[in-house]
């Protein structure tokens, strides 16, 4: 290379890093022009105690939450309990929301960034925080999640994986901001912002399976809490599998629902009767499960709920006086206890649940299922072939 080229490439270089210098400064001052908001709250007026309504919707799907009567309900699933404390957070991180980048965007990009309502499969989705007269009190809308780059391989192994750090969300207008949490929680399905307590069976005495054919049935009892479990009336060469009887009772264990469906189920009539389970426990709640129509992975069933519980407690014969007030303290307690448990487990016998079958299985076995499996008769194979072996060709 000659001195003349030299001298072309430096001025080449000179002109380039003086543009580049120019863009990068025009980049910068466009940078602080839009970051005005960076680090503030984006509803952070949000009047918390004024929400009685949240509304969520993406294209065709819509959710309302309704606060009546200070019980928040989902208006999707007929006024089902919702779950108080997923909608208390979610206000509350509503409002604590901060903009950890943000910038103004036109029209176009508002749409790749999927943060403009609509019907399509990039349409925004958009929560209404509402007050007594559903009159929108703030409005977010949730656009596509900010990626960060990961030094993970993909699963595919081609280049690296990236995962969700981030939200883009706007309160309308053209500036856009980004926030630290991706806000998956936020969807708008009945079914995940539903309240999932449930019945709970403890300490159950017995259990009772009644199947439309009725050799199918069979009760197991026990005398006490951890006593084994024993077959009721149980058949001449019958015999009870220990680990299998233990294992009925697990469902109880940890009973839930994925799913309601308004109202009970009509009484079902003919091949199509309803498998019903009935327990007793020790502290004197009986449960009745009617466990109907398999849909997908999940039972259908209702449940009855009622309780004899004592009004009065039994003294022992050698009680002294002094222990008199502690025990009748106690007593009152625990019975208050148990009257308020019954109330709210009544309240779910308007309603049919979907139970997942793993979870109920255990408990609808078959009495035969329930068995020791029979072995063969020893020499039982010996006889079949020396019968074989004499009869005539």
């Amino acid at each position: 290379m000659n001195r003349k080229q030299l001298g072309v490439l430096i001025v080449l270089v000179v002109v380039l890093g003086g543009i580049g210098l120019v863009l990068r400064r025009n980049q910068v001052a466009s940078w602080k022009e839009g970051n005005t908001d960076m680090g503030n709250k984006l509803l952070s007026d949000l009047p918390v105690n004024d929400i009685t309504r949240i509304s969520i919707a993406r294209g065709t799907n819509r959710l309302e939450l309704v606060k009546k009567e200070d019980v928040w309900r989902v208006q999707e699933r007929h006024d089902y309990p919702a779950n108080y404390s997923q909608i208390r957070d979610f206000i509350l991180k509503a409002r604590g929301l901060k903009a950890v980048q943000s910038e103004k965007v036109g029209p176009s990009q508002l749409s790749a960034l999927q943060l403009v309502p609509g019907q399509g499969t990039n349409a925004a989705l958009v929560v209404e925080f509402k007050d007594q007269n559903a009159k929108p009190i703030r409005t977010l809308f949730v656009g596509k999640h900010h990626l960060k780059a990961s030094s993970r391989p993909s699963d595919t192994g081609e280049g690296e994986m990236d995962w969700p750090d981030g939200r883009y969300v706007t309160t309308g207008g053209s500036v856009v901001a980004v926030v630290a949490d991706p806000l998956d929680s936020v969807e708008p399905r009945p079914e995940v912002w539903l309240n999932k307590d449930f019945i709970r069976v403890e300490k159950a005495k017995s259990i009772e399976v009644d199947f439309p054919t009725g050799t199918n049935s069979w009760k197991l009892t026990r005398e006490s809490e951890s006593g084994e479990w024993k077959l009721a009336d149980a058949k001449p060469g019958e015999a009870l599998d220990a680990s299998k009887a233990a294992s009925v009772s697990y469902p109880f264990n940890s009973l839930s629902f994925s799913d309601v469906i308004p109202g009970p189920e009509p009484r079902a009539s003919g091949t199509n009767l309803p498998v019903v389970a009935k327990i007793d426990t020790f502290d004197h709640f009986q449960y009745v499960l009617s466990v109907g129509a398999k849909t997908n992975e999940d039972y259908r069933v209702t449940v009855a709920v009622t309780a004899e519980i004592p009004k009065e407690r039994e003294k022992a014969k050698d009680e002294k006086e002094a222990d008199k007030a502690r025990l009748d303290k106690e007593f009152k307690e625990s019975s208050q206890k148990l009257e308020d448990r019954l109330k709210q487990e009544q309240g779910y016998e308007n309603w049919t649940y979907l139970i997942s079958s793993w979870m109920l299985d255990p408990l609808l076995k078959e009495r035969s299922q329930l068995m020791i499996d029979k072995k063969a008769e020893p020499g039982a194979e010996e006889k079949v072939s020396e019968k074989a072996a004499s009869s005539p060709p």
